[in-house]
């Protein structure tokens, strides 16, 4: 499911609605729970969502990841369970909500934006819960961005298996926080190669439109991941029982990485604003130089056509010493040549001794 791809209830609904999509669990979701301590570690992929009650009051750290299609009935099992907020498993379903957290009894709901890549950007809803003992995290994409987190957690590298959910909501933000990084990596190397191309190519209007596309995208990056900072500032100043206090040295470290994600973005803002104003210049210089072409061109014919004209007049009386006696001359058409090509290479060489040509 896209970022703009959302399901709207019909006018009136009551906030906190969930509308219902099916019974059973569709090919296009999948659920894994994962159960750890220090010592222990077990994963396994829930076929109902009824298999999440045992892990309600356990004191290890669980955590629920839903990915794909999600389902409203599949969302209210868990939510009855967990005790999830209504209006939180509503922006479940309602994708494309903007970053935000939200504190409620117990808990903490986030919604981040995962970007994708630079061939289909594309930004998916991320949602998480973090409750004492357990995290549940859904997201709509098609790929599970989660895998190497996974991975980690099963060869317990790091310290993230001696610590508790609060850590582990950590490695999630700063996973899907840093998600940007090779995404604006691409966007540089896209920016050089229209900048290489804008200096050298013909064809610039076609540049021009790549140029109009990358601002555009990075406008949508930046509208979506700019409160993804907010959210980790108000993790960092809000106290919340939730969030032990080392925690909070990790989340400052992600709090850095949205900076510097948000420099880039604005990074790369200004220099294709830049490039337009390139484009721009660059235009009016080739219509300079097309216009002073042209005006070298017609000043250097404006004594010839003088010329031309003086002698198509054609005044020949013999009676009249006045009448154009060159008429009369019998070189007198070879001499006008000569006058005018004399005029001609004259002319250029002022032109080019003032740098003018």
């Amino acid at each position: 499911m896209g970022y703009f791809e959302k399901t709207y209830h019909p006018p009136g609904t009551p906030p906190g609605t969930l509308v219902a999509y099916g019974d059973a669990i569709s090919d296009g979701l999948s659920v894994r729970l994962i159960d750890y301590t220090s010592s222990e570690y077990s994963h396994k992929i829930l076929e109902r969502a009824d298999e999440c009650s045992n892990y309600v009051t356990k004191d290890s750290v669980t955590w629920i990841h839903l990915q794909g299609q999600i389902q409203a009935d599949m969302i209210l099992d868990i939510g009855n369970q967990f005790g999830l907020h209504p209006l939180a498993m509503e922006d479940i379903l309602n994708t494309g909500q903007r970053s935000k957290i939200e504190e409620y009894e117990e808990q903490l709901f986030i919604i981040m934006s995962a970007p994708g890549n630079i061939n289909n950007t594309t930004l998916e809803q991320i949602s998480l819960f973090l409750g004492k003992n357990y995290i549940i995290s859904i997201c709509t994409g098609d790929s599970d961005p989660f895998e190497p987190l996974r991975s980690r957690l099963q060869k317990k590298v790091g310290r993230i298996r001696q610590k508790k959910a609060d850590y582990l909501l950590y490695c999630i933000l700063d996973l899907v926080i840093d998600m940007g990084f090779p995404l604006l990596e691409s966007y540089g190397e896209v920016i050089e190669a229209i900048e290489d191309e804008l200096l050298s190519s013909k064809t610039k209007q076609i540049t021009l439109k790549k140029i109009h596309h990358i601002r555009r995208e990075l406008l949508l990056l930046r509208r979506n991941l700019w409160p993804q900072r907010d959210i980790i500032n108000s993790l960092l100043r809000d106290e919340n029982e939730l969030i032990n206090e080392g925690t909070l040295l990790y989340l400052r470290d992600c709090y850095d990485h949205t900076i510097q994600i948000m420099e880039l973005i604005e990074t790369y803002r200004d220099m294709t604003t830049n490039m337009t104003d390139i484009y721009l210049s660059s235009s009016s210089h080739r219509l300079n130089e097309v216009m002073r072409i042209l005006t070298i061109i017609a000043t250097i014919f404006i004594p010839l056509t003088f010329v031309v004209g003086l002698y198509g007049m054609n005044f020949n009386h013999p009676e009249s010493p006045w009448a154009m006696p060159e008429l009369r001359w019998y070189y007198g058409y070879p001499l006008i040549w000569v006058i005018m090509i004399s005029i001609v290479i004259g002319m250029i060489t002022y032109f080019k001794k003032k740098h003018w040509f």
